[in-house]
């Protein structure tokens, strides 16, 4: 896929990602090092606590999500930087897009 206009994502093939998160894997594979994704948060989704072993770049496009430094509203570019920890939440749903310059660990 090289092009994905916003009008197609809605009709786009999402996969199970995490309890209540869907992925559209756009590159690579999550887990195994670079990798980007849109991410789709069900109402009420949460991803348990992690760390970043790399940078991890996430534009909200759609929605909102929360961590420990606050909600992060459609339209907020979220930079979580290597060695950062926390965990995400999304009361209403979210679209996010996602990149990982390495893979998260959890636990």
């Amino acid at each position: 896929m090289s092009v994905l206009k916003s009008s197609d994502i809605g009709a786009a093939t999402f996969a199970p990602f995490r309890p209540g998160v869907d992925a559209l894997i756009l590159y690579g594979t999550p887990g195994a090092g670079p990798a980007a994704a849109l991410l789709r948060y069900r109402p009420g989704a949460k991803v348990a606590a992690h760390q970043h072993a790399g940078h991890e770049l996430v534009y909200v496009l759609s929605g909102s999500q929360s961590d420990d430094r606050g909600t992060h509203l459609a339209g907020t570019l979220v930079l979580n930087a290597p060695g950062s920890e926390h965990e995400v939440e999304s009361v209403e749903g979210c679209l996010v897009l996602v990149v990982w310059e390495q893979a998260i660990v959890f636990g």
